[in-house]
């Protein structure tokens, strides 16, 4: 079956307001905070990397 335009399955990142980003990186502060000492260091890496990223798209945004 194959895709049509604007399916969501377009291998295209889903676009995100800012009031959606906002409560992404609550969720993912949480997430951080709430980990246990034995989770991944690689997870952790990933969400500290989110993190970073989404704190600078709403930086720019900001402007």
């Amino acid at each position: 079956m194959r895709a049509y335009e604007n399916q969501l399955s377009d291998n295209r990142p889903i676009r995100r307001s800012r009031d959606e980003k906002r409560r992404q990186l609550a969720e993912l502060r949480q997430v951080l905070a709430g980990m246990k000492s034995h989770a991944s260091p690689a997870l952790r890496a990933s969400i500290t990397a989110k993190i970073a990223a989404l704190e600078a798209e709403l930086g720019e945004q900001k402007r």
